[in-house]
């Protein structure tokens, strides 16, 4: 039974993409509490923007955000070629793993350290390997909370945009409705991670949670542009290893039924 699943390209196709999908976001997540100045890594001035009466706004990011983006590239992927129905499961699978993994994070904080170990990167300018290891591992609840909710929000949004627009133009204009629903989707993401994050957890006022979330959000609007022509490299690929007859029978079904899994239905030529 097994051999017969995993003969079928479609099937091999899907099971890549969601293990990728999962990994990125789960990286994404834990690398997420390292911030990093954009304006260092080009070597340039900082931007010291003024927006909603906040000034000397930057773009100081988390490195979560080299990830987030090939999320959505992923997501649209997955759309195009085995619908609405597909995006959202891969997103639940990654919301319960992630949630999965802080509790695993959790438990491990709380684990009674044994004594050498504590003391044992004392020579590596680590005085405390516990603070340490809480300091990276021990996110606060209200942005784990805000990191989720917003990322399973803006899954959502994404997958109704993209299909809204593919209805209206057909097959044409892939960057369209790639590149929309991106945008949009991110524009949710930035500001509801911040309003659970910091307005409600941290009492930002809001002028602060709009200056930083546009900021924010100019940084991925960029990479979402830049990486448009990823999708068409990413689907050239795939008719290449489907075919051009069962990749375009895969968009006809995942556009056709927009609950459907996109795997009935479909031809299954190795």
């Amino acid at each position: 039974m097994i051999r017969k699943i995993l003969s079928d390209k479609s099937t091999r196709l899907f099971i890549g993409f969601t293990a990728f999908f999962v990994a990125n976001a789960l990286i994404a997540e834990c690398i997420g509490g390292k911030l990093f100045s954009l304006e260092k890594v080009l070597g340039i001035a900082p931007a010291n923007f003024t927006l909603f009466g906040q000034t000397g706004l930057s773009f100081t990011l988390t490195c979560g955000v080299l990830l987030w983006p090939l999320e959505f590239v992923i997501t649209d992927i997955v759309n195009e070629y085995y619908g609405p129905a597909a995006v959202k499961r891969i997103s639940y699978t990654a919301i319960a793993l992630i949630s999965y993994a802080f509790i695993m994070f959790y438990a491990a904080l709380h684990i009674a350290p044994a004594d050498f170990w504590v003391h044992s990167k004392q020579d590596s300018g680590v005085p405390d390997m516990q603070n340490a290891f809480s300091a990276i591992f021990g996110q606060g609840m209200w942005i784990i909370v805000g990191s989720l909710v917003a990322f399973l929000v803006s899954q959502l949004v994404d997958v109704l945009v993209f299909h809204r627009i593919k209805r209206a133009t057909g097959e044409k204009h892939v960057w369209l409705r790639a590149t929309g629903s991106t945008l949009v989707s991110q524009l949710i993401d930035s500001y509801i991670v911040l309003i659970i994050a910091f307005k409600i957890g941290n009492n930002w006022s809001w002028g602060l949670v709009l200056g930083v979330g546009m900021m924010n959000y100019t940084y991925k609007f960029i990479v979402a542009i830049v990486l448009t022509p990823v999708i068409y490299l990413a689907e050239r690929w795939i008719e290449k290893y489907l075919g051009h007859e069962k990749a375009a029978a895969m968009k006809r079904a995942a556009m056709g039924r927009g609950e459907d899994d996109g795997f009935e239905n479909i031809p299954t030529a190795g």
